[in-house]
């Protein structure tokens, strides 16, 4: 039989992955015995605290080991964290190391929304793909520049660890690794009990821009502030650059560096969430938010759209604004 631990950190951290994994892997073991007469995991609840408050003492876990109990895993899953991530890796050190030792002797390892930041922490994520809620994302690059994060994805899968978006999106993770090891008979018995969508691959459809502001290049400053106050105008970044009085390699190489995105894209994301925005809460055409947004051509509005998005504009549309279809 395999064993899966599922983490209970120290700290004020995110008791519905923890429940909702547990949930989940205990019914699809049940469902294995139902139909092959045998479970396929032991599943535990591992912390270094016999028991951990949660939502300031309304609800408490009391985990069934301490990890040092657990000489070997096959699976670890780490549940999201709180927002306050330093001190969450600080107070949590040893659960770090005794990932990195598990994973070193032949576990897998899966990380919940910002439970990434500890994944992260251990080492294991150095020049590897990794995921984790979209509004944090700013922050885990800053903290962890090593990694390669792609925050548009839902799951990322890459040598035994496995990573996934933010909040709720977890569930489709744990239907992935449920494939994974049960097969796709369970995984698909368990999303018609937790009602939760198969092959879902992407969180871009639910990720709000707000633009990488936490640095000190006065000069991308002011890049940044014309192009949210002209998002009409079709921008031109040697333009913009000649504007600000600076080179065009040097203001692209200054323009990563502060935002983590090259100007085009960020031109594009600022102009799309303005589009998403005008889509969610207006009865205006697609058209009409198009050429608002700078945009003339539908075609390309629709490409960079979909490429930001995951969706087209009248999808999403359709999704976000049930008014404007009346």
């Amino acid at each position: 039989m395999l064993h899966l631990t599922i983490i209970v950190p120290d700290g004020e951290n995110n008791l519905s992955s923890i429940a909702g994994a547990y949930k989940i892997f205990s019914r699809a073991n049940q469902y294995r015995k139902e139909t092959s007469g045998s479970a396929l995991f032991k599943i535990e609840l591992a912390g270094i605290s016999k028991q951990v408050e949660f939502y300031e003492g309304l609800f408490t876990v009391k985990p069934h080991t301490h990890i040092t109990a657990i000489a070997k895993t096959d699976l670890i899953i780490i549940p999201s964290l709180n927002h306050n991530f330093e001190k969450a890796i600080k107070g949590n050190q040893q659960l770090v190391d005794w990932v990195a030792q598990q994973y070193k002797q032949g576990a897998e390892v899966a990380s919940i929304c910002t439970g990434a930041f500890m994944l992260a922490a251990s080492g294991l994520l150095d020049g590897r793909n990794c995921s984790t809620h979209w509004s944090a994302a700013n922050h885990f690059r800053a903290m962890f520049p090593k990694v390669n994060l792609q925050p548009d994805q839902l799951i990322t899968d890459e040598h035994g660890i496995y990573t996934n978006g933010g909040a709720y999106s977890f569930l489709n993770l744990m239907i992935y690794l449920v494939e994974k090891y049960f097969g796709r008979q369970t995984a698909v018995f368990c999303s018609k009990v937790f009602q939760i969508e198969l092959d879902r691959n992407s969180q871009s459809a639910f990720s709000i821009f707000t633009g990488q502001k936490s640095h000190d290049d006065e000069m991308v400053q002011q890049a940044q502030a014309y192009i949210e106050n002209n998002l009409h105008e079709k921008i031109s970044v040697e333009h913009l650059s000649s504007r600000l009085a600076v080179g065009r390699r040097n203001f692209d190489r200054r323009f990563i560096k502060a935002t983590g995105n090259t100007p085009v894209e960020y031109v594009q994301r600022v102009k799309i969430e303005s589009a998403k925005k005008a889509m969610e809460g207006s009865r205006k055409t697609i058209n009409e938010i198009m050429y608002e947004v700078g945009y003339s051509d539908v075609k390309a509005f629709r490409e960079v759209f979909r490429k930001i998005t995951g969706m087209s504009p009248l999808a999403y549309r359709a999704r976000y604004n049930k008014e404007a279809l009346v």
